[in-house]
C-alpha cells in the first residue's frame, strides 16, 4: 500500500502544470495533495541535487489550502493549486534576490510583475531556486550555495545560469519554474536536462520592476518539461494564446539546418550532438516540411554579443551591497567588464544592423534549426579554481550557440532530441524571426508527438 501511495505520487508529480491543473479543477486532486508531494520530494531529493536556495513550506501549505477552498467554490483559474519555483534573479516580496552570491542582502520590496501573475493564476510558490553567482556562468555552482547537480547524472552540471530551475524540474521536484535567459541560460539547463526551453522575444515578458535586465540581453521564461505546460505558462504571463496555438499542427514549412560553428569561435560539434540534430531534420522531413542546409550570416556579431555580456557582469557586481563578498573568479570577470563597458554604447548600436544581416535567412525560411550545444553537460567542478578568461573560453566552446539571440532578441527553444551514450541528454534548437513564439511552440509539439520526451524520468527523481 505504501508502494502503491509512493508510486502514485511520483506519477502525480511528473504529471506536469496542464495535467496538475486539470486535476484540481476536477476535484480528483487537492491544490493540499500537490503541495505535499512537491515538499516530501524536496525534502527527500534536494539535499543531494541542491536545486533550492529556500522553500516555503508553511507559507506553500495555507495557500494550498486557500486554493482547495476556491476549487471547490468553482474557481477555474488556469494554474489553481500547481507549485512553482522561482529563480533566484527574479524579486519575491520580502527575500533577498540574492543572484547565487552573499554579496547581496536587500530584501525585495515586491514580487515581480511575472510573480504577481503566476500568483493571480492560481499558483503557489514553493520556494527560491539557485543560480550561478550573478548568474554569469552556465553551471551552477558557487560558494554561497554549493553545487546544483544533474538528476540524470549527478556527476554533471545542470547548466545555468537556471540551473536550479532546471533541476528541480527535470527531477518532478516542481512541474515548472520560472527562469530568465541572457546569453542562453534557459536553453543550455533545458539542453542538460532533458526539458523544454523556450527563450522568447525580447520585451514579450515583462522583467518589471527591474526593468531592462544585462544591457537588453536577458529577458524572463520558464523550464518545463512539455511544450503544452510551457505554452500555458507563457499564456498566464503575457495573456496571448498560446496554449491554442501549440495544440494546432503547423503548416508544412520551410526550415534551414545550419550546424556550423559560429565565427571566433573553436568549438567542435560533438558527434552525437550532430547526429541528433540531422537526425531532428530527417524527422521534420517526414513530417511534411522542406529541411534545405543554410547558414546565417552571422558575421564579427560575436565580439558585440560578448561585449554587452561582459559589460552586464560589471554593472551587476557593482550593484551589489558587499563586494568584497564576491567570489574571486567573479570579480576578475568583472573587472574585464568594466573594460568592456566603454565599448558598451558602440556595441548595441551594432544591433539593429546584425539583426537585418542574420535575421535575412528569414525571408528564405521560416525557422533555423540547429544543436543548442556543442557537447553533452559538463562534469561537475570541471572549471574549479580556474580564473574568469580561462573558464569564459572554455564555456564558449562548449554553448557557442545561443547567445547571438541574445543579442538580437529573436525568440528560440531547446527541443529534447534524445540521449547520448553516457544518458545524457540531446537537445536541438529551433529559432525564428521576433513574435514567432506561436510558431515554435506548434512546431517542438509536433516534435513532441512524434518523439516523446515528457514522460523521461532522471535516475535521481
Amino acid at each position: 500500500m505504501a508502494s502503491a501511495t509512493a508510486s502514485a505520487r511520483r506519477d502525480l508529480a511528473f504529471a506536469g502544470v496542464v495535467r496538475q491543473a486539470e486535476l484540481v479543477r476536477a476535484g480528483t486532486v487537492t491544490p493540499r495533495e500537490l503541495v505535499e508531494t512537491t515538499l516530501e520530494r524536496i525534502e527527500r531529493l534536494d539535499p543531494e541535487l541542491n536545486a533550492f536556495r529556500v522553500v516555503f513550506a508553511e507559507r506553500a501549505l495555507l495557500e494550498a489550502d486557500q486554493a482547495g477552498a476556491r476549487a471547490r467554490s468553482g474557481d477555474a483559474r488556469p494554474l489553481l493549486g500547481v507549485p512553482i519555483a522561482v529563480k533566484d534573479d527574479t524579486p519575491v516580496a520580502g527575500h533577498v534576490r540574492t543572484m547565487g552570491s552573499s554579496a547581496r542582502t536587500t530584501a525585495e520590496p515586491e514580487d515581480a510583475e511575472l510573480v504577481q501573475r503566476l500568483r493571480a493564476a492560481g499558483a503557489i510558490v514553493v520556494g527560491i531556486a539557485r543560480t550561478p553567482e550573478l548568474c554569469v556562468w552556465p553551471f551552477t555552482e558557487t560558494a554561497a550555495g554549493g553545487i546544483t547537480r544533474n538528476p540524470w547524472n549527478p556527476q554533471h552540471t545542470s547548466g545555468g545560469s537556471s540551473g536550479g530551475p532546471a533541476t528541480a524540474v527535470a527531477a518532478a521536484l516542481v512541474p515548472a519554474s520560472t527562469a530568465s535567459d541572457g546569453a542562453g541560460s534557459i536553453r543550455i539547463p533545458a539542453a542538460c536536462t532533458g526539458l523544454f526551453g523556450l527563450k522568447p522575444t525580447r520585451g514579450l515578458v515583462s522583467t518589471a520592476p527591474l526593468g531592462e535586465v544585462a544591457n537588453g540581453l536577458a529577458v524572463f521564461g520558464f523550464l518545463a518539461r512539455s511544450v503544452a505546460d510551457t505554452a500555458l505558462l507563457y499564456e498566464v504571463a503575457t495573456g496571448n494564446a498560446y496554449a491554442a496555438a501549440a495544440a494546432q499542427e503547423p503548416a508544412p514549412l520551410r526550415i534551414a539546418l545550419s550546424l556550423k560553428i559560429p565565427p571566433g569561435s573553436s568549438a567542435r560539434l560533438h558527434p552525437d550532438w550532430r547526429r541528433a540534430t540531422e537526425q531532428t531534420a530527417e524527422l521534420l522531413r517526414s513530417l511534411g516540411h522542406e529541411v534545405v542546409e543554410r547558414d546565417p550570416k552571422i558575421g564579427s556579431a560575436g565580439v558585440h554579443i560578448l561585449t554587452r555580456y561582459l559589460a552586464s557582469v560589471h554593472g551587476e557586481a557593482s550593484a551589489v551591497e558587499h563586494p568584497e563578498r564576491l567570489e574571486r573568479r567573479t570579480r576578475s570577470f568583472a573587472r574585464i567588464g568594466k573594460v568592456a563597458n566603454r565599448r558598451l554604447p558602440a556595441m548595441r548600436a551594432a544591433e539593429p544592423k546584425d539583426a537585418a544581416r542574420i535575421n535575412a535567412i528569414f525571408d528564405d525560411v521560416d525557422v533555423l534549426l540547429g544543436p543548442t550545444l556543442a557537447r553533452s553537460a559538463l562534469p561537475i567542478g570541471k572549471y574549479e579554481g580556474r580564473g574568469a578568461a580561462y573558464t569564459l573560453n572554455g564555456v564558449l566552446r562548449w554553448a557557442p550557440f545561443n547567445g547571438l539571440w541574445n543579442h538580437l532578441g529573436n525568440p528560440a527553444a531547446a527541443v529534447p532530441a534524445g540521449f547520448d551514450a553516457a544518458g545524457l541528454p540531446l537537445s536541438v534548437q529551433l529559432v525564428g524571426p521576433h513574435g514567432s513564439e506561436a510558431l515554435l511552440l506548434s512546431l517542438s509539439q509536433q516534435l513532441e508527438v512524434a518523439r516523446p520526451w515528457a514522460d523521461a524520468r532522471p535516475p535521481v527523481s
